[in-house]
């Protein structure tokens, strides 16, 4: 690497692997005196306009002194970065450290001047863009705060790189060159740039894999069974639009099936887009080395033996996604179950589903293969509905995930025209910070419904390879509903949500009408909405000898009646009821839906089972023949709980309005009031709220004051006196508690204060713990005080052990809790909860993620289950919530302001009726922690 003579070690955290615009990859990395020859190889490559863009004057070829200031840099006034595909270089850029008169400097010189060349064959990729991205963060690091770039004006390329960077600019021009200055400290549209960049690079690149235009499976077999040749088949028989090939080195044969066979990938003389490898493990880097010299642009792996193995395992999977990425190729996988996409155009089935699922506007994503073969398979027997049938867009299972990850489909699925809903399993969440970010975005536009398995292992699956977190999974939960996620805990209220969603309008509120020919079920219905918390109305019961025609007639005039969001509509069959009753009623309830199209309808349509086949064979009414499903083979059994719930299959018209149905009134019910919250967060997110500006607060003062403080030392905790100050600088008044080691100290602590006080002992064991007795309120004199003092040292031991301090009585109120904290893998949280044993025990306590705005300090209020206490609950007097959401608004500030702040506790917090009082407080202070979110963009670390 770097000789002895250069003032840094190689900084290796600078290398990082980046997507570009067209989806493909690329490795960014520092330039070191090894890369002479990759240099010159490069440069021979560029033609001779870049080249006079670059130096101003014809430059043919890099002299040996050119080629050594190139290469030898010192990571600090001096600093050279590559992007490199299959090791050899398509891009560079460099900055130099420059004084005020732009000569050559050091520091406390705080510019730099900066230059790229990009290959000509790799312009219009984004190279540039996000090349400018880190030597931008590298230069931040090394304390330059402004770069400078000089460029010609016919240089309209690398002028829109600078000028679309969303930068603070100034620009002049001079001797026929354009000067362009510009601030690197991050903005909001400097990051609103990057993060849209982000987007679609990353749904580029998973486009690639869900839309190739031809699939090699490596791996194939000759004879049917066996992995890569289930693959192959299953390609072959969804009708896959493109080229196919199956590749095995054993095969002698020209063809499988009709599907041209080659020994190799690089026998195949046209382009492969994708590659599906189903080789044994040890031989998958060969196989990667081969299709990225022939250009494939992404693999889906699905051989087993990687990280889900062990640690041997673990690290032979780090090596094939390094190995990939050096190629510009992205992996789905290893361990994966495979992709899908349902789309006319395409009808990729590169999964081991033996059977393509119907095309629909739901798009899947699950972890696990085992997971996604359920949901493929209840989706395909609920998937028909009462008026038609649901299907799915796409589907990716991404078995380990050590490359693709759930982040990357949903920036697919975030503009996919063909995608409608969002389901997704997920066993572990790599990059919470950004998954919700990218849910929050996402759920703005079409529902993100998730699930998630392994909640309380207590540590991530096999093969996952994720960033360790403390908070409960609960707190990440609430996190996620948050942005938008709508939370469930099972795959079966996935899909339940899911078809809900994709087949109905959002309702308006949470008011629900009930009618059926069951009063029992009308009833049920009724309850569960209680329980979900609807408001539904007084259920309508049509009698069991309702027609077709008065269920028509009822859901009409229910979808009329304002005082109505939905509709759940229950129906039990009668005794002999016939398939043509079943399409009667379907077209009733259809063709009623469809005069009030902004409203959701739902049946439940409870079945009789075997009974019903029992009694409709009595009766001579059903055929005797088994019945068969919809698109199984012939002869196949079709047991009635295959059906879907309301068992009609008519085809809709176009554009028909799907109705979901269901088999019990508390699944239909949960389905619809998930849609109502989600309905309520889409309506609350077009009004976010504000972070209020405080004019009290003293940003510049606590910075200074935390500086100093972490002078002291890495992780600090500070003193009651420190903390009072610190909280003081943002407003935030803490009541002082004066240490009382002796009955004397006591005494002279209260006459201090002045009567009433209160005496209590701050040892941990009996902190915040007042029903233990450790709390003496309303202490009205000396006498009294030594009289409680003795008490607590007699109760609970020596004052050495007790630490008992005496502090100004507080106006009566509701105890509280406020916390934030800083996770390293969520960022930053503010928590909210009833001070008190009861409360921990039952973990009622409501989260929000940093900066909070007045909106969510006011939700945040209401969320927890005893918030009633705060308003009046039992005649009692309601209390300073106002109060209480400005202090939550400050600490929130505080925390966001300053992540050297990487915990703050106050507990409790008395909430009068008038004002509040924090009796006591702890902050913790530590060094920053990195904040990759506002980084320049990479792909994770393996």
């Amino acid at each position: 690497m770097q000789t002895s003579a250069d003032r840094h070690e190689y900084p290796a955290h600078w290398e990082a692997d980046v997507v570009l615009r067209d989806g493909g990859t690329a490795r960014i990395r520092p330039i070191t005196v090894d890369d002479a020859e990759r240099l010159v190889s490069f440069y021979e490559q560029v033609s001779d306009e870049s080249k006079y863009y670059r130096f101003f004057a014809p430059y043919p070829r890099l002299s040996a002194k050119d080629v050594h200031r190139f290469t030898h840099h010192d990571f600090v006034d001096r600093v050279g970065l590559a992007a490199t595909v299959g090791g050899e270089f398509i891009a560079t850029v460099r900055y130099d450290r420059i004084n005020a008169d732009g000569m050559p400097a050091s520091a406390p010189a705080d510019e730099a001047e900066v230059a790229f060349l990009v290959q000509d064959a790799h312009q219009g990729r984004g190279v540039a863009s996000a090349m400018l991205e880190h030597i931008a963060a590298v230069a931040r690091e090394r304390d330059i705060r402004r770069f400078a770039a000089e460029v010609l004006p016919a240089n309209n390329k690398m002028i829109k790189v600078f000028t679309d960077a969303g930068y603070t600019q100034k620009r002049s021009f001079e001797d026929g060159v354009v000067r362009l200055e510009f601030d690197l400290e991050p903005t909001d549209r400097s990051l609103a740039v990057q993060r849209a960049r982000e987007q679609r690079a990353e749904a580029r690149s998973v486009q690639r894999l869900l839309a190739p235009g031809s699939v090699a499976v490596i791996g194939a077999g000759r004879t049917p069974g066996g992995v890569g040749r289930s693959v192959l088949d299953n390609l072959r028989e969804a009708g896959f639009t493109g080229r196919l090939y199956a590749v095995n080195k054993a095969l002698q044969e020209k063809e499988l099936d009709g599907v041209p066979a080659h020994r190799s990938i690089r026998d195949i003389t046209e382009p492969v887009d994708l590659a599906v490898v189903a080789v044994p493990a040890e031989h998958v880097p060969e196989v990667v080395t081969e299709c990225g010299e022939h250009g494939v642009q992404g693999l889906v792996v699905v051989s087993a033996g990687y990280a889900e193995s062990g640690p041997e395992g673990r690290e032979r999977q780090r090596e094939l996604v390094r190995h990939a990425r050096t190629y510009g190729m992205r992996i789905i996988g290893p361990n994966a179950f495979g992709v899908i996409n349902t789309a006319p155009d395409v009808r990729l089935n590169a999964s081991l589903a033996p059977q393509m699922p119907r095309p629909g506007r739901i798009g899947l994503f699950a972890q696990s293969g085992a997971i996604g073969i359920a949901l493929l398979s209840r989706l395909h027997r609920r998937g028909g509905g009462v008026t038609g049938v649901t299907g799915v867009s796409t589907f990716v299972s991404s078995g380990n995930r050590a490359d693709v990850s759930g982040n990357d489909v949903l920036q697919y699925w975030y503009d996919d025209p063909d995608t409608d809903v969002a389901l997704m399993y997920l066993e572990s969440i790599g990059n919470p910070r950004k998954f919700t970010r990218l849910a929050r975005r996402t759920a703005a536009a079409k529902p993100l419904v998730v699930v998630q398995g392994a909640r309380h292992g207590g540590a991530a699956p096999q093969g996952h390879a994720v960033r360790a977190t403390r908070l409960p999974h609960a707190t990440v939960s609430a996190l996620l509903r948050q942005a938008g996620v709508i939370r469930v805990d099972t795959i079966t209220e996935l899909v339940d949500a899911g078809l809900l969603l994709a087949r109905q309008p959002l309702p308006r509120g949470p008011r629900v009408a009930i009618l059926g020919n069951s009063e029992s079920l009308g009833l049920l219905t009724y309850d569960a909405c209680l329980a979900e918390g609807l408001r539904p109305l007084p259920p309508r019961d049509l009698t069991t000898a309702a027609s077709a025609e008065d269920f028509h007639r009822a859901l009409s005039q229910a979808l009329a009646d304002d005082g109505c969001d939905a509709v759940v509509v229950t129906a039990i069959p009668t005794v002999g009821e016939t398939s043509a009753a079943d399409a009667a009623l379907a077209e009733a309830l259809r063709s009623s839906a469809l005069e009030a199209p902004v409203k959701p309808v739902l049946v439940v349509h409870v079945e009789l089972g075997g009974l019903a086949e029992a009694l409709s064979a009595a009766a001579s009414t059903a055929p005797q023949a088994p019945a068969t499903a919809p698109g199984a083979a012939p002869g196949a059994r079709f047991h009635p709980s295959d059906r879907s719930p309301a068992a009609i299959r008519a085809e809709p018209a176009p554009d028909s309005r799907l109705i979901p149905a269901y088999p019990a009134a508390e699944r239909a019910v949960r389905a619809l009031a998930e849609a109502v919250k989600y309905a309520q967060w889409r309506t609350d997110a077009g009004e976010p709220g504000k972070v209020p500006e405080y004019e009290d607060i003293d940003e510049k003062g606590a910075a200074r004051l935390i500086d100093d403080l972490l002078a002291r030392g890495e992780g600090l905790t500070l003193g009651g006196e420190q903390t009072a100050v610190l909280l003081g600088l943002y407003g935030i008044d803490v009541h002082s508690a004066l240490p009382a080691p002796t009955p004397d100290d006591a005494v002279a602590a209260a006459h201090a204060i002045g009567y009433p006080v209160a005496l209590k002992t701050t040892a941990p064991h009996l902190r915040h713990r007042a029903d233990l007795g450790g709390v003496r309120l309303d202490v009205a004199d000396e006498e009294q005080l030594r009289r409680a003092y003795a008490e607590l040292t007699e109760l609970f031991g020596p004052p050495t052990v007790l630490r008992p301090v005496v502090q100004a009585m507080a106006p009566r109120g509701v105890d509280t809790v406020v916390r934030a904290v800083i996770d390293p893998a969520a960022g930053a949280v503010l928590s909210f909860g009833l001070s008190g044993a009861a409360s921990e025990l039952l973990g009622d306590t409501a989260h929000r993620l940093i900066p909070v705005t007045d909106r969510d300090a006011a939700s945040l209020v209401r969320s927890i289950r005893t918030a009633p206490l705060l308003f009046g609950w039992r005649g009692s007097a309601p209390v300073d919530t106002a109060a209480l959401e400005e202090l939550m608004l400050r600490i929130s500030r505080l925390v966001d302001d300053h992540p050297e702040v990487v915990a703050v506790s106050l507990e409790p917090v008395v909430v009068a009726p008038a004002g509040l009082s924090v009796l006591s407080a702890t902050v913790r202070l530590a060094r920053a922690p990195l904040r990759d979110d506002l980084g320049p963009r990479t792909l994770p670390v393996v």
